[in-house]
């Protein structure tokens, strides 16, 4: 085979080589890529497709380049339960988002751009996954702030700073203060099941909170009774005593006033009848001392039998 059989009739020779697989153009090395300068590769990279390798490899120097402003945007949350490494992750993801949406065209400064891209991108990850109990964005970002300046008073002043200096650096209320705080509570939760020491049989949490009690509800029942007591005839009043404090039966609770059964059961119900519309906060515009309908007098009498 000759050199000639390689030529198509009528085409030259570079023709027929431009369509050739090793006529693609030439990788940048590494040390190529970090000798350019960041608006060279910025530019580079918006004309690159996302998936291919040079892309990569821009994108991989402009992430080395700018490790230490992620790094700068993870310390000021040292003091929080999220690990250091798991914070430069997200920190990196931030980064790339603002290399690859950064337009040359309307600056020249990456680090001013990619600052506030970083650290939105980590007060996403802890509104999102850390925060156990929704919190305010407000507070979240006060609760960060007030570390910060924590760190930086004590280091100024030699001790730790009181609430009004830290109050006075911030530029916020005392109440603000008190909200960041309480935030700073919800970042993380515990299971009652959660064991309070290494021992063999340890208590849980759980048995060092209190339990609902039922005492405290009655408490609370008897305080409304008692605001609308003196509202009731006295009659009345004695046979309520008579029947729920003495346990008196109706019968018996008659005989004591010298009157019917029927007629403790009819002053009774009525006495019921007006108690639960005021507790309840039912209209009720009857009287005390007026016999209730035939209906409600029905309904009370089958609730007491």
């Amino acid at each position: 085979m000759t050199k000639g059989t390689l030529q198509a009739p009528g085409r030259q020779a570079g023709d027929l080589a431009a369509g050739l697989p090793d006529a693609s153009p030439h990788l940048p090395t590494r040390a190529e890529l970090k000798a350019r300068s960041d608006g060279d590769l910025l530019a580079r990279l918006r004309e690159l497709p996302r998936d291919s390798e040079e892309h990569a490899a821009v994108c991989e120097v402009l992430v080395d380049r700018y490790g230490k402003l992620v790094r700068s945007c993870v310390r000021q949350y040292r003091g929080s339960p999220e690990p250091t490494e798991d914070l430069m992750q997200v920190g990196y993801v931030g980064l790339l988002k603002a290399i690859n949406n950064f337009d040359p065209g309307l600056g020249t400064s990456l680090s001013a751009y990619a600052q506030p891209c970083v650290s939105g991108e980590i007060k996403r990850h802890f509104r999102d996954k850390r925060w156990q109990i929704h919190v305010r964005r407000s507070a979240q970002e006060l609760l960060l702030e007030l570390r910060k300046a924590t760190e930086d008073l004590t280091q100024q002043l030699g001790r730790v700073p009181t609430e009004d200096e830290l109050a006075e650096r911030l530029g916020v209320s005392e109440d603000d203060m008190t909200e960041a705080r309480q935030a700073d509570l919800m970042f993380s939760s515990y299971s009652l099941d959660a064991p309070l020491s290494d021992r063999e049989d340890p208590a849980l949490l759980a048995d060092l909170l209190g339990d609902d009690d039922p005492e405290v509800a009655h408490t609370i029942d008897m305080e409304a009774v008692s605001t609308h007591w003196e509202e009731l005839p006295e009659r009345e009043q004695r046979i309520l005593v008579m029947r729920f404090y003495g346990n008196l039966t109706q019968t018996e609770i008659g005989d004591r006033l010298g009157i019917s059964q029927m007629h403790v059961s009819r002053l009774l119900t009525r006495a019921l009848n007006y108690l639960k519309g005021k507790l309840l906060e039912e209209p009720d515009d009857s009287d005390p001392a007026e016999p209730p309908t035939l209906a409600g007098r029905a309904k009370t009498s089958e609730g007491l039998s």
